[in-house]
């Protein structure tokens, strides 16, 4: 049976085609020659039909600028284009694989892998009952996509997939194409670039509607997979509750003076608005198959039960429901479940309380239908429902909460400082001992909403534990119960969260903790340090009652995108791996559960990479069940925007994190042999000096300005956060993100792959053997993912296109750096595919025809990129022209930061 009408390269070449004829009759008949010019020069550069790229430059420098934004306009939209069509190429190889029952990493394979390793049902049950997977949604500004602009390629992506899996007359052919082609040209008129940055409440309403109007609908389907492929290995395995959606949008604070409470506050009020009338969207679709009567039906104790209850908390209601549905049980109970959801946050009574309220409503009418029978309809119409009040609840994602530990140690400074309490002068052990005697007593020592002797910050941290008190008992705990604390060092930095916590009534100890405090570790002391940190706090009295209060269980966030930009790629990684295995050794010590909250970015210098990879690749003894990771910016449009793909992540997390905590249940302690660890130990040493050497150098920093375009980013309207923490111009201070961006936009992917090179050589100058890492990367998850993580930054990584860039420095600190990054790139490359043992960086076909595709397009970007970042003076055209380059060169390499 054929799925599809279409493939990858009729859909480049008929968008490519049509986006040809939109741009001449938008502009006019020149600029498409123009255009087309600078594609075939770029075209025929990459495929060695002529020598240089002097005439595609010289094309470029000759463009009037109200020319040049024409080209850059043309290429950055063929990339939005194209980005859909390698979208629809995704689903067709995830429908055609599942037709066929060759689907790699699906919940599937998870099952006969389980069975193949001869797990019984007790055991599969044991590790589901442990598994938890928790996408935490982040509005980090690596978005560089309009929302209309979105929304429109949107309705284009629904276009394409119209043509491909529908069997349409001629007519209906036609009409699809038009409507094609109006929203192409449609997109051609609007701005691509934001004129206004975005504000925190546009970021918030970007992470909801991919839970709104994708995730809330597909959850189910991985569920229901997941069912179907245990039911075929094992018999009666129950699939609890898997997935937990989290989100810092609207409540991450972390050098962003516009997240307010006010903010926080409206953002929870929405998203409960929203999958409350979700619900009651769904009651209302299953009062339309639920029509059986009392001569065909016994509804059962339970279900009647909860019908009388109902009827006797809101009787006008019941009356009416009676009338209308008479003798029909479901219909009226489903009516008054849907008057009992518009009744949430509601003035009047009745409404649910929290979403196990809802949930045993669900569960009732599932018990009855199936005791009489109608197994089908539960399965197929209740269920979905109760999956999906099971993962999103009355909140639609539970909100984090983040500020950096600086703004917490001030505020309690000044706040203890008004009660004779000289905290600011105290040394760690005495701010350890004073914060515990403070929790620990009855009654509170400062007054949350006395503020006006406060500083500005030390107000807004006081007030926001304030205000947290009031959503926990306005939305529920679960809504609002997590805090998060940047740049942890010391233990205090959390115990200064648990006791504010405390003097806000969210804590109350022993016996009851609202708040999980987690402390983020991102530098390379806080992560040695670990030991001393959360061990000085796990022997606290105060802190081990918190623990307890939050059934026993640690969850520690790791700083990715820091940790990276402060040591380089390959001792980063090495120092989170060393480190996780390390955190749950010091949690085991102290019988405490450990949950890892991996601050993962979406390129692969931030941690980012195949999400199932990177989950089986992480040490057995962290691997407790329940794992968080952030997801962000781009990555987010490009793993949940579509349906099918978002189903498809949601089943490979599955995959991975079933596999991975069942071969942690086997096998505990991972067995990573002392030649492989002392490899890695000798390597990363040599490799962070390396990093660190480059990063010091005299004359970096202004290399680095010159050689990217960081100062137009930093300008950028991506996101409503600053691109630095303090406005300072130095690589510490810059955030990651930019720091990234700005590496990505060059071509020249130094974050991810710099000094990899310089470790591995000190390990084989000392003594080490290219036969061993080869061994490392066959037989250990973790080096592999590293090994290939890096090969994907090096292939994305262009040092032709990067020399470009180059020449805009001087020439002495040109010749002083680009050598230097140039030959670490050049000896990467050797290593990886000598220890992969393979020809060629890739081993996916599809990411090298991707690439292929791509680049002859990027080429010109680059260059008129470069072209502009050298002129001392630009017109406000040619700044629109210059940002717009900076859009399509991230569309072209599906990346930012």
């Amino acid at each position: 049976m054929e799925l599809h009408a279409r493939d990858v390269r009729r859909d480049v070449r008929e968008l490519g085609a049509l986006l040809g004829d939109v741009l001449e009759g938008q502009t006019s008949a020149e600029a498409f020659d123009v255009v087309e010019s600078v594609r075939t020069e770029a075209i025929d550069y990459r495929r060695g039909e002529t020598e240089s790229r002097d005439d595609l430059r010289a094309n470029l420098a000759d463009l009037p600028p109200e020319r040049a934004g024409v080209v850059a306009r043309a290429f950055a939209t063929y990339f939005e284009l194209i980005n859909l069509a390698e979208e629809r190429e995704r689903v067709r190889a995830v429908r055609e694989g599942s037709q066929e029952g060759t689907l790699s990493d699906s919940v599937a394979e998870a099952a006969e892998r389980l069975a193949e390793a001869d797990a019984d049902a007790e055991e599969v049950q044991g590790v589901l009952d442990d598994v938890l997977v928790e996408p935490t949604f982040t509005a980090h500004p690596t978005e560089a996509r309009r929302k209309t602009v979105k929304a429109k390629l949107r309705t284009v992506a629904e276009a394409i997939e119209t043509l491909d899996e529908r069997r349409l007359t001629d007519r209906e052919e036609a009409a699809v194409e038009r409507d094609l082609e109006a929203e192409v040209t449609s997109l051609w008129q609007t701005p691509q670039v934001r004129e206004r940055r975005p504000e925190v409440t546009d970021e918030a309403l970007n992470v909801q509607w991919y839970l709104e109007n994708t995730l809330f609908d597909v959850v189910g389907e991985a569920y229901d997979e997941l069912e179907r492929a245990l039911g075929e290995e094992f018999d009666g395995v129950e699939v609890p509750k898997l997935f937990e959606f989290r989100s810092w949008a609207g409540s991450d604070r972390d050098g962003n003076p516009y997240v307010t409470p006010q903010v926080t506050a409206e953002t929870l009020e929405r998203q409960r608005e929203v999958v409350v009338s979700r619900y009651r969207e769904e009651c209302k679709r299953l009062s339309g198959v639920l029509s059986q009567d009392d001569r065909s039906v016994a509804v059962g104790d339970e279900l009647r039960e909860r019908l009388d209850a109902d009827r006797e908390r809101m009787p006008g209601v019941a009356e009416e429901a009676r009338e209308r549905y008479p003798d029909e049980p479901y219909r009226q109970k489903l009516r008054l479940m849907r008057e009992r959801l518009d009744r949430v946050g509601d003035v009047r009574p009745g409404g649910y309380d929290d979403a196990d309220e809802l949930l045993a409503d669900v569960d009732a009418i599932g018990e009855s239908l199936r005791a009489n029978s109608a197994e089908t309809v539960a399965e197929a119409r209740v269920d979905p429902l109760r999956r999906r009040v099971a993962t999103f609840g009355l909140s639609l994602a539970s909100l984090d909460l983040r500020d950096h530990q600086q703004n917490h140690t001030a505020a309690v400074g000044e706040a203890l400082a008004r009660e004779g309490i000289d905290y600011e002068s105290m040394d760690e052990d005495e701010r350890v001992e004073t914060l515990t005697e403070t929790i620990l007593q009855d009654d509170p020592v400062i007054d949350l909403e006395a503020t006006d002797d406060l500083s500005e910050s030390a107000e807004r941290v006081l007030t926001l534990f304030s205000r947290t008190a009031d959503w926990q008992a306005e939305y529920g705990v679960e809504a609002i119960d997590t805090y998060c604390i940047s740049m942890t060092e010391e233990p205090s930095h959390v115990l200064e969260v648990l006791f504010l916590a405390d003097q806000a009534g969210i804590v109350d100890l022993p016996g009851y903790s609202g708040l999980d405090v987690v402390p983020l570790l991102e530098t390379e002391s806080a992560l040695s340090g670990a030991r001393r940190i959360m061990g000085t706090l796990f022997e606290n009295e105060a802190y081990a009652a918190a623990v307890e209060a939050r059934k026993g269980t640690q969850e520690i966030m790791l700083g990715y995108s820091d940790s990276n930009k402060e040591n380089g790629f390959l001792a980063a990684n090495w120092s989170l791996y060393r480190n996780q295995k390390h955190l749950a050794d010091i949690c085991d010590d102290h019988d405490v559960r450990l949950r890892l909250f991996h601050g993962r970015g979406g390129s692969i210098s931030r941690g980012g990479g195949p999400m199932n990879d990177a989950l089986l690749a992480l040490p057995n003894e962290t691997v407790t069940g329940e794992v968080k990771f952030t997801e962000q910016g781009e990555a987010i449009a490009e793993k949940y925007a579509n349906p099918k793909i978002a189903e498809r992540n949601l089943e490979q997390m599955l995959n991975a994190q079933i596999r991975a905590r069942h071969e942690a249940v086997r096998e505990p302690v991972e067995d990573v042999p002392d030649e492989w660890a002392a490899a890695m130990e000798t390597a990363a040493d040599a490799a962070r000096e390396s990093y660190r050497d480059l990063l010091e150098t005299e004359g970096f920093v202004s290399y680095f300005e010159d050689a990217t375009p960081i100062e137009v980013i930093e300008e950028l309207n991506l996101g409503s956060r600053p691109a630095s923490r303090s406005g300072e111009r130095t690589v510490e201070d810059l955030r990651a993100i930019p720091w990234v961006f700005s590496w990505t936009q060059a071509r020249c992917i130094l974050p991810g792959w710099y000094s990899l090179a310089s470790g591995l050589d000190e390990y084989l100058d000392a003594g080490g053997d290219a036969e061993t890492l080869r061994e490392m990367y066959a037989e250990w998850p973790f080096f592999r993912t590293m090994v290939d993580n890096a090969a994907l930054a090096l292939a994305r990584t262009d040092l032709d296109i990067a020399a470009e860039y180059a020449q805009l420095a001087p020439a002495d600190r040109r010749e002083q750096f680009f050598p230097r990054i140039e030959s670490e790139h050049e000896r990467a490359v050797e290593l990886v595919t000598t220890i992969a043992d393979r020809d060629g960086l890739l081993t996916r076909e599809w990411l090298e025809e991707s690439l292929e595709r791509r680049n002859p397009y990027v080429d010109p970007l680059n260059l008129l990129q470069t072209k502009l970042l050298s002129q001392s003076h630009l017109t406000p055209e040619e700044e629109r022209t210059l940002r717009l380059t900076v859009k399509g060169i991230a569309a072209g390499m599906k990346n930012t930061g």
